[in-house]
């Protein structure tokens, strides 16, 4: 660390400059983040099934009621033309 002493004008004269460098540098990767987003992945066979049936297939009683079986789900899934390899 580097101890610099003086009175607050002279301070403002050294690093003055250098603020606002800072805040230039900050505004420029907040845009550059903007434009480098990348493109998100196309969902797979699996993923686009779950989304359209999430309501489906749920459990009725139990301790799970109301979640859903994936079980069933993949089960539902295998049988149908893009679950099958």
């Amino acid at each position: 660390m580097v101890k610099v002493e003086g009175t607050l004008e002279e301070m403002y004269e050294l690093f003055g400059d250098a603020r606002q460098m800072v805040k230039s540098a900050k505004r420029s990767v907040a845009s550059g983040k903007k434009i480098a987003a990348k493109a998100k992945r196309p969902l797979n066979a699996w993923q686009k099934y779950v989304k359209a049936n999430s309501k489906k297939f749920k459990y009725k009683s139990g301790a799970k009621k109301g979640q859903i079986n994936l079980k069933a789900m993949s089960r539902a899934f295998k049988k149908t033309r893009k679950g099958k390899k």
